[in-house]
């Protein structure tokens, strides 16, 4: 089977080479196994799961598909890291450039989720992608008063 979401990624990677990415098709096979049928891959990035940018070795597969976003993670010996974030679940999102790779923290109901590492080039599109799904998304749902 063809793994959409690995081709995804290596394109955002090759557009955005500074962002700091390990295991890339490992983490994506993951997410690969996860999507429900009927699930469209819109919009795939990596970035490293933690807030230090020293934090190298937490390497994520983000992904945002027509229903919600996911973040995996291949552990090196056995296991995975799996998240599902949707749109009813999440309420906002933070966008940190700093000096050399930005930081995306994406706040949910639940948890906070902070995505390091990233190209700070690549900061824009990552949040104008899932701000502007997100934002469209919550309009389906009803607000409790």
């Amino acid at each position: 089977m063809k793994n959409s979401v690995y081709e995804k990624a290596m394109e955002f990677k090759r557009k955005y080479p500074s962002t700091i990415a390990w295991r890339i098709k490992k983490h994506c096979d993951v997410i690969q196994g996860h999507l429900n049928p009927g699930e469209e891959v819109k919009y795939v990035f990596v970035a490293q799961n933690g807030q230090s940018p020293f934090e190298v070795f937490n390497t994520y597969a983000c992904v945002l598909t027509n229903k919600r976003l996911l973040f995996a993670r291949k552990r090196l010996l056995w296991g995975y890291f799996f998240l599902s974030v949707t749109p009813d679940l999440f309420n906002d999102m933070r966008v940190k450039r700093r000096l050399i790779w930005g930081l995306l923290v994406i706040d949910t109901v639940k948890e906070v989720i902070k995505l390091s590492n990233i190209s700070k080039h690549a900061l824009i599109e990552l949040e104008t992608q899932i701000s502007s799904y997100m934002m469209e998304e919550k309009k389906k749902y009803k607000i409790m008063k």
